[in-house]
């Protein structure tokens, strides 16, 4: 009789190379698992493979063997049922297409993506959902993880603790499984959207913590960012059905933390540099790498008003990073709105 394969057997794809998809690739190897790392540049991949180091997005740290580097989708995926998406909010629609045909049967998929699409203002596991159901492709529910979580932190094995959601509870304690490490806590959750939204709308409020931080404000200003935008965060997410106390949790207010104050946060680091007088494509040129706050924050705006939901932090890093308004102007106009009880 044929041994049913387990999850410690089979391989685990980790679609995306960044800094993020490497770290998570890194942490599952660490345990022992067969993970495939794919990433869209054969040039990239093929570095990656002889040094054994991704230095453009991880530098300094080495990936063991059991770690796959492979820029062919067809071989991230070939035998696997576990599929970890970790590509930009603005690719996963494209490369998702291209995974489908490749999707074993009665596959799980869960994103650790944070971004909502800008044309249809989907999150990713709704628009995960949608392309499954153009192609009338029925599969497991997608699973999200979200949470407080810098990648060198994380491949360096300091504890870090996050969520992950899903509509299957069963799936989410499977998912919880597999990433759990002894530095790396999971919980789970049933609030997919929840978790989606606060990972999403962080990256806007950290933008303008660090326009604050640029121009010279003090803790006073972070302080009161972090707790408006907070509250700007939940406005929304209540009103897209999330639970409130999702926002109390990692995926919430600790995520919001520590992508606001944290030096490793390049969200943060956007906003130095919109301070400092630089524009969007000169902030991505430095970067060198997606900092998903500034696509959000077009999603976001966009969202607030179909939505009817007053978001004036967002809206006025809308009109920075989209209609060039000056940031000392912006800091002045949401200290200048209308007086209101908290």
């Amino acid at each position: 009789m044929k041994r049913k394969k387990t999850v410690k057997s089979e391989p685990i794809a980790v679609i995306g190379a960044g800094s993020w998809g490497t770290a998570l690739a890194l942490l599952l190897a660490k345990k022992g698992l067969k993970v495939r790392l794919w990433g869209h540049s054969p040039s990239h991949m093929a570095v990656i493979q002889n040094s054994r180091c991704n230095e453009k997005y991880l530098p300094g740290i080495a990936l063991p063997e059991n770690l796959m580097i492979t820029a062919s989708l067809a071989e991230a995926t070939r035998g696997s049922r576990h599929i970890c998406l970790v590509v930009p909010s603005h690719g996963l629609r494209q490369v998702y297409g291209q995974l489908q045909p490749l999707l074993e049967e009665n596959s799980f998929v869960i994103s650790a993506i944070k971004g909502i699409e800008n044309e249809t203002l989907l999150t990713m596991s709704r628009l995960i959902e949608s392309l499954d159901k153009a192609v009338s492709r029925v599969g497991n529910p997608p699973a999200v993880l979200s949470g407080p979580s810098f990648a060198w932190e994380v491949a360096k094995d300091m504890p870090t603790a996050i969520a992950i959601g899903c509509a299957d509870p069963m799936l989410a304690v499977m998912w919880q499984h597999i990433f759990s490490a002894p530095s790396f806590r999971v919980y789970t959750s049933g609030d997919v959207v929840g978790l989606e939204l606060a990972a999403a709308l962080k990256n806007i409020i950290a933008i303008a913590t660090g326009i604050c931080d640029g121009i010279g404000y003090g803790s006073n200003t972070g302080a009161a960012l972090i707790t408006r935008g907070l509250a700007e965060i939940s406005r929304l997410g209540i009103a897209l059905g999330a639970n409130p106390t999702t926002f109390l949790g990692l995926s919430g207010v600790g995520d919001l933390i520590l992508t606001c104050t944290g030096a490793l946060s390049r969200n943060r680091r956007v906003g130095l540099m919109l301070a400092e007088g630089a524009n969007i494509q000169e902030i991505n040129e430095r970067l060198q790498m997606v900092a998903e706050g500034i696509k959000t924050t077009r999603s976001a705006f966009h969202l607030a008003c179909k939505m009817g939901i007053e978001m004036p932090i967002v809206e006025q890093m809308y009109q920075i990073i989209y209609e060039g308004k000056d940031c000392a102007a912006a800091a002045r106009d949401l200290l200048l709105r209308e007086l209101k009880p908290e």
